[in-house]
């Protein structure tokens, strides 16, 4: 918006010039002879001749093009002083013109005019001198105008150089202008300039006019009604609306957090509303009868602004501190320490509103540099002496309380970070004003103020829109209980919808708070051009056109920074907070998370190459230069991260499963984009590569169904009681915890053969992970029942004897 500005500055002239081309003062045949003679002026004017008119023109046209190219303070104000020379100038040619062409006028009066149709006519001679003197008053008074145009012009020239030279004042932050103890810097108090007497008188008239025709007799009853109106607004406005505030919280709204974050919402907004009214009454006293001059009509717009925003600091102070209502407070600070800080915003709001009136009537009036320097510097001076001292008084507060040997709470984190950053700038400020930088300590002035608006606003939002989320979906509250009545839903969806509302209220909040820290100014933003903001960047092609600046690469590192705080926020709220309260089992919460991860990584990266000016068209040698790198050396990490996608949306396998591939068999505990991870029995954890999920087998042991089967093969002698064995195989499975009733357990014969009779059992418990524990106290209860029975099993020797034997007996014998 500033390059935007500066632009607009130097391109205004130029349209005024180009509605006098130089073909406009193409020389006629008479204007040719008339000017091949120098014009003899009056004694006491200055002789110039007409050629001095098109030099003059030429050092227009050449200062503007200097101004076209200037960016130093020095350089303009070279530029400033050849523009006012180039005015004087002009003013003298004016002087000479005016002289010859009253007496060229007087010789024409002395002919007269032509003689009358059927009139005795004159000699050629005079009908000659008659033509000539008309001739070459036509080209004096062309000459007149063209002068007259150029003076302009060149004056106009010079005011936008001043304006430019106040708008470096915003803009060149290492400008050093003088220190705020040099004599330069008093210079405006002690020895104003001329220009800027005349300008502040000439305004001040203008507002004298105004006041004069507001309060005369046919106007003077309205203004008396608007100015009582205003003043009761302002006096009274706060008192009524805290009452009605306090109505609305005790008796519509539940009981709970909701009507401490509404009571400082609407302390904030009233506020706003009331200084916004007061200040538009009053403006309707001096604008309902009488149209305001161009410079009363912009100061008028700008007190207005500066009265909403000093409103604003007001009315955040009062939500923020609730001294009057120590038990509404929102922010944890001690009821001590709120008190001490009860004086700083009022005397805050109060500076930024004076000495934004003597900004607003310098800006208008086009007063010179060191009078805006002036002002910047001692606001800047004020605002960083407050911002010193409040933390001083805070902890000078604090230290007392711990000498008293009263509790008090200790300072958050955050709360600890804001103090030490605002001492940091408040200490940099009165640094810059020593020096001379007095653009920089304006700059980290108002900065200071509306980082800490912005901040402000968004904390009682947030506190705000969760409380409002949280009793809307309640079931204590009239409106859950209806929700839920009405679409008979569960508690835990309310719940759901709870978080799912507040995340979405949040994100927008913090979206608007970050458009206006990066794009907004204090004075100059407002909630429409915020709005509007986020329209421009969501509806336009910003992303492909955006050039590398060393302000993109600031706001690029901000954004990155806030991006990755906004991502791991967002994955801790659905890993906590949100997933849990669904039905999802673990591994498909984390595979999300995971997911949701990865793809928050890739857009802070682009968002971040997009602010930092690199054009997405242009990053075709980065995509051939990495095809080449991703055909030799990182094809396999890229074809890791494709399987790892694969596995998160097609989910073969998911975290929790129990899994066995190439030889390794235990829990996925993660899924990562190169590997997944697998713990084993003994808690070690192997890395495989996600690709081998994709190219090889995988036994997934809890896919298909989540129940473990525990079967135990045994081997009894041929001389045993099947029925017998069987019922006690049953009896052991049955009165094991683990296994299931539903599928019963079973036993099976499956073998018969004259070594023995081999029998198998089976049952179901609730997990794979269970089969391993259950077997081995099976084992141990089975040999138990079956040894009380006196129930033997077939030893492996005897076995083997056996089969010996048979193999002798079945082969050939010797004869």
């Amino acid at each position: 918006m500033r390059k935007l500005s500066q632009a607009l500055l130097l391109a205004f002239p130029l349209v005024v010039m180009s509605l006098f081309p130089a073909a406009s003062w193409a020389e006629t045949k008479t204007d040719t002879m008339a000017k091949t003679q120098p014009r003899t002026l009056s004694k006491n004017a200055k002789k110039i001749e007409p050629s001095e008119l098109e030099k003059l023109q030429q050092k227009l046209s050449e200062i503007k093009q200097n101004v076209s190219a200037s960016t130093k303070d020095g350089e303009l104000t070279s530029l400033n002083i050849q523009a006012l020379d180039l005015v004087s100038k002009t003013d003298d040619f004016i002087t000479a013109l005016l002289p010859e062409l009253a007496q060229v006028q007087t010789q024409i009066d002395v002919i007269g005019a032509p003689p009358a149709e059927g009139a005795m006519p004159e000699s050629p001679e005079v009908t000659n001198q008659r033509d000539s003197l008309n001739a070459q008053k036509a080209l004096l008074e062309k000459e007149l105008e063209h002068a007259q145009t150029l003076k302009t012009n060149a004056a106009n020239l010079a005011n936008q150089i001043i304006a430019l030279r106040r708008n470096a004042l915003k803009t060149q932050l290492a400008l050093n202008s003088g220190s705020i103890l040099g004599a330069r810097f008093w210079s405006p108090v002690f020895n104003p300039q001329r220009e800027d007497v005349a300008r502040i008188d000439d305004f001040i008239q203008q507002a004298k006019q105004a006041w004069d025709d507001a309060w005369k007799p046919e106007a003077l009853f309205g203004s008396i009604v608007l100015s009582i109106l205003a003043l009761a607004v302002w006096g009274y406005g706060l008192r009524v609306t805290d009452r009605a505030i306090i109505w609305i919280c005790t008796n519509a709204m539940p009981d709970g957090r909701l009507r401490r974050s509404f009571f400082s919402c609407a302390t904030v907004l009233t506020a706003l509303l009331t200084g916004w009214a007061g200040a538009s009454l009053l403006y309707q006293v001096f604008a309902r009868k009488n149209t305001l001059t161009p410079s009363l009509q912009s100061f008028a717009d700008g007190m207005i602004t500066l009265v909403v925003f000093s409103a604003l600091i007001i009315g955040l102070g009062r939500a923020m501190l609730s001294n009057q209502r120590p038990s509404w407070r929102l922010a944890p600070i001690p009821d001590p320490v709120a008190k001490a800080l009860g004086v700083f915003l009022p005397a805050l709001a109060i500076i930024l509103m004076i000495f934004g009136v003597l900004e607003q009537v310098t800006s208008n009036v086009g007063s010179s540099v060191p009078m805006s320097i002036f002002g910047n510097g001692l606001v800047s001076l004020l605002v960083g002496g407050l911002a010193c001292l409040a933390p001083m008084k805070t902890n000078r507060v604090r230290r007392q309380l711990a000498l008293n040997g009263e509790s008090i709470e200790a300072r958050s984190t955050v709360t600890g970070l804001v103090h030490i950053v605002a001492s940091a700038i408040a200490i940099g400020i009165l640094l810059s004003l020593l020096i001379g930088y007095i653009p920089l300590a304006r700059f980290l002035t108002y900065e200071l103020v509306w980082i800490g608006i912005v901040l402000s606003s968004l904390y009682l939002m947030f506190k705000f829109v969760g409380d409002f989320c949280e009793a809307l979906f309640s079931t204590h509250t009239a409106s859950g209980k209806w929700l839920k009545q009405t679409f008979n839903l569960d508690v835990r969806y309310l719940e759901q919808a709870t978080i799912l509302f507040s995340a979405v209220g949040h994100i927008l909040l913090i979206l608007l708070a970050a458009i206006a820290l990066l794009t907004g100014t204090y004075g100059a933003t407002t909630p429409m051009t915020i709005i509007n903001k986020v329209i421009d960047i969501m509806g336009s092609d910003g992303f492909g056109k955006i050039n590398i600046v060393p302000a993109n690469v600031l706001n690029a590192l901000i954004s990155m920074g806030l991006g990755l705080y906004v991502l791991r926020t967002a994955r801790h709220w659905l890993s906590a907070k949100f997933l849990p309260k669904t039905t999802m089992d673990t591994g498909m919460r984390m595979s999300l998370v995971t997911l949701f991860s990865n793809i928050g990584y890739v857009l802070v990266i682009l968002l971040t190459l997009s602010l930092l000016g690199i054009e997405w068209n242009k990053l075709a040698w980065i995509v051939s230069a990495l095809s080449v790198g991703i055909g030799f050396g990182l094809q396999e990490i890229v074809k890791n991260f494709i399987s790892g996608l694969i596995l998160l949306t097609e989910r073969p396998v998911k975290v929790g499963d129990l899994v066995s591939i190439a030889g390794v068999e235990g829990d996925i505990r993660r899924i990562n984009v190169r590997a997944t991870e697998i713990q084993l029995g003994d808690k070690s954890t192997v890395i495989v590569p996600n690709s081998q999920f994709i190219s090889q087998s995988v036994r997934n042991v809890t896919m298909g169904s989540a129940q473990g089967v525990v079967t135990i093969p045994l081997t009894f002698p041929l001389d045993i009681d099947p029925e017998q064995v069987r019922t006690i195989l049953l009896e052991a499975y049955h009165t094991h915890e683990s296994v299931l009733d539903i599928p019963a357990p079973s036993v099976s014969f499956s073998q018969l053969t004259p070594d023995g009779i081999a029998l198998s059992v089976t049952g179901y418990v609730n997990s794979p992970r269970m089969v391993s524990r259950t077997k081995s106290d099976l084992l141990f209860d089975l040999l138990k029942r079956l040894r009380a029975a006196e129930v033997k099993l077939s030893s492996p020797q005897s076995l083997m004897i056996q089969n010996e034997r048979g193999n002798s007996d079945n082969g050939p014998k010797d004869e």
